[in-house]
């Protein structure tokens, strides 16, 4: 889950440790343009405070008003859009409709124990059955999403993509920052001593072991990706033929594209196939002139995001002028 849901739930806990009302509203489904996916969530203090969001800040205030003057004191379904007055009263997108579950935020215990989970990187699902009001935490599948039939809210907690970095150099270590806070559960795998032994990105596991066995043990799935950023052939190559032959909804490696067009000559000596090189996003990321790693790992994040989503990425305009080349940042990688 990303940062800002994860902050949700930590609010509604603190907010009842204090001995104050806390109530959750989850988007559970949206129709025509929608500011907020299905699954994101906002919480609300009893005096107004609020942290998260469900649309961008549309429907917000009409949510304070309405958990300030009768807080639900079972779980709710409201609709939001759907009208051309409703869309300009709460400056919802032209024919954008949402529909939100409210409901008392869940017990500290229930809250403490997804959290728990979270941080040990674990996925947990909760069932509120609208009957009762009652909530029960379950092992979801790994492909489930929060969803609602009118009489249980389903919603998955927890990192549901993963993300193996190949080298702890200074772009990874932006890259690692930053993808956590896009749902991601980031390992990353150098055998260089110098590199491994400084690694302390919080949330971020250092995993031990040459690239290829860590690529193996990774087992990447479709929501997966793996990434090469060490700018040593020896130890880039070595995920990459694994990694290609993977089922990873993207593989990628850092370099110019005078060495990704080496780098594919080199692949195509071993047993892959050429759609498996074909795979290969080299240079890594959009051509968005990034030179420093914090830029490099913005366009790296970028495209994960585009890809993930199923956008065809074409040529950016102009993208022919815009510098390509990481050669510079070979040294601190």
């Amino acid at each position: 889950m990303d940062s800002t849901d994860l902050e949700v739930l930590q609010k509604c806990l603190h907010w009842q440790d204090d001995g104050r009302r806390a109530t959750l509203a989850t988007v559970v489904k949206t129709w025509g343009s929608s500011p907020r996916p299905v699954g994101s969530m906002l919480a609300l203090r009893d005096d107004g405070l609020l942290a998260g969001s469900v649309s961008g800040g549309c429907i917000e205030a009409d949510l304070i008003e309405r958990v300030h003057t009768a807080p639900p004191s079972r779980p709710e379904v409201l609709t939001y859009g759907g009208s051309a007055g409703e869309c300009h009263r709460f400056r919802l997108p032209c024919g954008g409709t949402l529909q939100l579950v409210l409901e008392p935020a869940p017990a500290a215990h229930v809250l403490q124990a997804i959290l728990d989970a979270i941080a040990q990187h674990k996925q947990v699902g909760r069932r509120l059955d609208f009957a009762s009001g009652h909530s029960r935490l379950y092992p979801p599948h790994g492909d489930e999403a929060t969803q609602f039939d009118g009489r249980t809210l389903t919603a998955v907690h927890g990192p549901r993509w993963r993300l193996l970095l190949i080298g702890a150099g200074q772009i990874s270590r932006h890259l690692a920052q930053m993808a956590q806070a896009l749902d991601y559960r980031v390992l990353a795998c150098d055998p260089r001593e110098e590199y491994s032994a400084a690694w302390d990105i919080a949330g971020a596991e250092i995993v031990p072991g040459m690239p290829d066995d860590a690529v193996s043990a990774f087992m990447p799935d479709a929501r997966s990706a793996v990434i090469a950023l060490t700018h040593d052939p020896k130890l880039d190559d070595m995920a990459l033929l694994e990694a290609l032959k993977s089922a990873a909804f993207y593989v990628g490696a850092v370099g110019s594209n005078a060495n990704n067009l080496k780098r594919r000559e080199r692949l195509r000596l071993f047993d892959l196939s050429a759609a498996e090189i074909g795979r290969l996003h080299g240079p890594v990321g959009l051509p968005i002139g990034s030179r420093t790693p914090p830029e490099i790992a913005v366009s790296i994040l970028a495209e994960l995001t585009a890809v993930r989503h199923g956008i065809e990425l074409g040529v950016l305009p102009a993208a022919a002028n815009m510098p390509l080349t990481r050669e510079p940042l070979a040294a601190a990688s």
